[in-house]
């Protein structure tokens, strides 16, 4: 299947190793892929976690802050550290990136909506990539509420994935895909190679917490396959520890979950 417009969130788990610190390969790649599928034509819409997580490291705090204040402070840090490393990644392939930080108020208030569509299809048009991120130094709902919009940004890149009209969203995680069972816990779950239909029986096989690195958990990524599906984009869940995998993606390779509304024949 040939994509023209891809969103890809990268979940904090592909940018830092598991103690936390920046995983510098992995971005490299990750940077380094994405740069050669625009080169094949594509556009691409990069929706990345990970300030937080950066911040802590940066700031040499012993782990995640449990006040808001802390959090919001870290995350301040941190995306100013990762937008510095992308813009140098980016730019040793001559690809230009533009930050947008949104909130769950920007995506929902019309006059904010349409010109954030403006400023998205404009940065596009001028062939650079937008870097979006949740603006955790200013919000604090989806920081503090378990039930959060934006569990780590998921849900956010299905919203943003819908706004500028993504043929693709994938979803680079810690995990391989939907699996039948939880996998960390029970050695005989079955990855689930496509999902046609979200149900209440699926949405109880994904409640479950995410990596100690990141906040968002399966849940969060049906409900943004839900979006997806809604507004007919296909939606993958991949494995993040080798971005390159985008390529066997993009190529039509079954790989991960893919969650498609499209009807089979």
């Amino acid at each position: 299947m040939k994509k023209s417009r891809i969103a890809v969130k990268v979940g904090t788990s592909t940018l830092t190793h598991e103690g936390g610190a920046l995983n510098f390969r992995n971005m490299e790649l990750l940077v380094r892929t994405l740069a050669d599928l625009k080169n094949m034509g594509h556009d691409i819409i990069l929706v990345t976690s990970g300030a937080i997580a950066v911040g802590v490291q940066k700031l040499r705090l012993p782990g995640r802050p449990s006040e808001l204040a802390k959090k919001q402070a870290a995350a301040a840090v941190g995306q100013c550290e990762l937008m510095h490393l992308y813009d140098k990644f980016f730019s040793e392939y001559s690809v230009v990136v533009g930050q947008i930080l949104l909130t769950r108020e920007d995506t929902e208030h019309p006059a904010v909506r349409e010109s954030l569509l403006n400023t998205f299809h404009a940065i596009l048009d001028l062939g650079a990539i937008p870097v979006i991120n949740e603006n955790d130094s200013v919000s604090h709902e989806e920081i503090e509420c378990r039930d959060r919009i934006f569990g780590d940004n998921d849900t956010l890149s299905a919203v943003v994935a819908e706004m500028c009209a993504a043929d693709l969203l994938v979803l680079l995680s810690d995990i391989d895909g939907m699996y039948t069972d939880d996998p960390r816990k029970n050695p005989d779950a079955k990855l689930i190679p496509e999902i046609r239909v979200i149900d209440d029986e699926l949405r109880a096989k994904a409640m479950g917490a995410g990596s100690s690195r990141g906040v968002g958990g399966m849940i969060t990524k049906v409900r943004a396959a839900e979006i997806c599906m809604k507004a007919k984009i296909d939606m993958i869940i991949a494995h993040g520890a080798n971005p390159a995998i985008l390529y066997d993606i993009v190529a039509g390779a079954s790989i991960g979950t893919l969650f498609t509304s499209r009807k089979e024949g």
